[in-house]
């Protein structure tokens, strides 16, 4: 697995979670998880600076054609 689908994989998960979280509590401050790793993958796109890839890199995990 490359760290271009981990990263995208990793994102859906934390998305799903904080709209889960707030699905369950209610609490709108939740909705901020979501927008913030949305508004991180926009920027990703464009700079191709993402600290879970930078973390995945040096771990030894193949790049992707994103992250090269």
């Amino acid at each position: 697995m490359s760290i271009d689908r981990i990263v995208m994989a990793f994102a859906g998960v934390v998305i799903w979670a904080g709209l889960g979280v707030f699905y369950v509590t209610g609490e709108v401050l939740w909705l901020i998880v979501p927008a913030f790793v949305g508004l991180n993958l926009f920027q990703a796109a464009f700079t191709k600076f993402c600290p879970l890839a930078i973390i995945l890199k040096k771990l030894g995990v193949k790049p992707g054609q994103a992250f090269n």
